[in-house]
């Protein structure tokens, strides 16, 4: 007991986590060791945890749940962790995630950077490191918010994933972020996933002008009830938009621009053109 360190729950969100974990080892009388072999990690990995010198992560929380019996409760360890990986998330993005995972359709408008879900991991980092060294985020919280991209990327890898619809504005291809190679790759990702038959690409060319309906990037999810959510962001939080009348008048602005926008067909070759550009 010489050695054990005074933890601060009130220090972060990693910190009371390993408290209340710390808490649950001890009220059964186990060591880490003990605590350790029940859920096939190292006493090492549960100790950086309880002093919150090392984030948990979902499956070490659902071991936890299974040692401790918390498993489907509301005292999971899962539960604590989906709130310690919210915390690094755009207050309102979490609520906007838990309806994209049961979306049938998602059309989404972006400007300046391509949309997350169609990121490759190097352009992800890529921002994620530049939030870092701005000082917006910490390593810890960027290494979170790339995981949290993985995991919701994974939608797309379903047998029967969501139809997609993206348009983008021409920006999202001309501004190179990370260099030439990064950035050639994530062109050559985005022509990847036009042909696939559940996603379709549009870019807005600047040729638009004034005739571009949207101004702010938007995101619409029609769930399998055929109701459709608007979400979009400020740069304090995320806004989820029910309100029938608004999210029409949305839908019915997407529409225009996809319409205006350039072909399938047309948007590939204008990628392909800039990606041999950046080779």
């Amino acid at each position: 007991m010489v050695n054990r360190k005074k933890l601060d729950p009130d220090s972060g969100p990693a910190a009371a986590y390993g408290a209340r974990l710390r808490t649950l080892r001890e009220e059964r009388g186990w060591t880490q060791d003990e605590l350790a072999v029940r859920t096939g990690y190292s006493s090492k990995h549960v100790s950086a945890v309880e002093t919150g010198r090392r984030s948990s992560t979902l499956a070490f929380s659902r071991a936890l749940d299974v040692a401790f019996g918390l498993a489907d409760t509301e005292q999971s360890c899962e539960s604590e962790w989906q709130k310690l990986r919210h915390g690094v998330l755009l207050e309102g993005f979490p609520e906007y995630v838990h309806q994209e995972r049961r979306a049938a359709e998602i059309r989404m408008f972006e400007i300046g950077i391509i949309p997350g879900l169609l990121q490759t991991p190097e352009y992800a980092r890529v921002l994620s490191d530049s939030s870092v060294a701005r000082g917006t985020i910490t390593a810890d919280q960027g290494a979170e918010r790339l995981a949290f991209l993985a995991e919701r990327q994974q939608m797309l890898e379903q047998q029967r994933p969501p139809m997609l619809f993206v348009v983008m504005d021409e920006s999202c291809i001309r501004h190179c972020v990370g260099g030439r190679e990064v950035m050639a790759a994530q062109l050559a990702r985005l022509v990847e996933f036009a042909a696939r038959p559940y996603t379709v690409i549009q870019v807005a060319p600047f040729a638009l002008g004034e005739r571009r309906s949207l101004n702010r990037s938007v995101t619409l999810t029609t769930l399998p009830d055929r109701s459709v959510l608007a979400y979009a962001e400020s740069q304090a939080r995320g806004h989820l938009e029910r309100e029938s009348e608004a999210v029409t008048a949305t839908l019915t602005l997407y529409h225009q621009l996809a319409a205006e926008s350039l072909s399938q067909a047309a948007t590939v070759a204008m990628i392909e053109e800039a990606r041999k550009g950046m080779l």
